[in-house]
């Protein structure tokens, strides 16, 4: 779990001193979860890092339970509403700004939540719904609506989504990655 907060810290500050880290909203709510995703919700450690949560959630404006499987790497942007489904799947070196869901669809061929690949960079006010895959390197443009498969390699843009392929379509979004 140290190397996985470390990745998470090293995305935002460009270097792993946790004291430092925790001063960024984006960086102190991960860790946070993080930290109670170790523990049983009702073991001492397990209410103190849930009871933290909660508060940062409510004072941030973030959603993201515990369960959730994020890959290590996340950077949450900008503090704001962000909405994130326990059963959604996220890569490595993930980027979300604000206002962003990434939720469920409750019926159709796409019934279920999306698994979301490595290195993808998720802009302002997107909402991606439904049991879709998102492939690595893509940037979904702030304000799209996904509800499709998405290749790798691709940007993504508008409501209805439109995809342009683009080889490394992130270079330049997603930064500070510690390999």
């Amino acid at each position: 779990m140290k190397e996985i907060i470390r990745a998470d810290l090293f995305r935002y500050e460009g270097s792993t001193t946790i004291s430092k880290g925790k001063r960024n909203p984006g960086f102190r709510y991960m860790y946070y979860l993080r930290k109670a995703s170790q523990y049983k919700k009702m073991s001492a450690f397990g209410l103190y890092y849930y009871f933290i949560l909660k508060r940062l959630g409510y004072r941030y404006g973030f959603q993201i339970p515990v369960k959730t499987s994020i890959g290590e790497g996340f950077y949450i942007g900008h503090f704001g509403t962000i909405v994130i489904n326990e059963n959604a799947k996220i890569g490595k070196n993930c980027n979300i700004a604000h206002l962003t869901t990434i939720g469920q669809a409750n019926r159709g061929k796409h019934k279920g939540c999306p698994t979301i690949g490595d290195n993808v960079w998720i802009g302002t006010g997107c909402v991606i719904a439904g049991k879709i895959n998102i492939g690595s390197n893509v940037l979904i443009a702030p304000n799209s609506f996904v509800n499709m498969d998405i290749p790798g390699n691709s940007i993504v843009i508008g409501n209805p989504a439109k995809i342009i392929k683009k080889e490394n379509p992130t270079e330049g979004y997603i930064n500070n990655i510690l390999r």
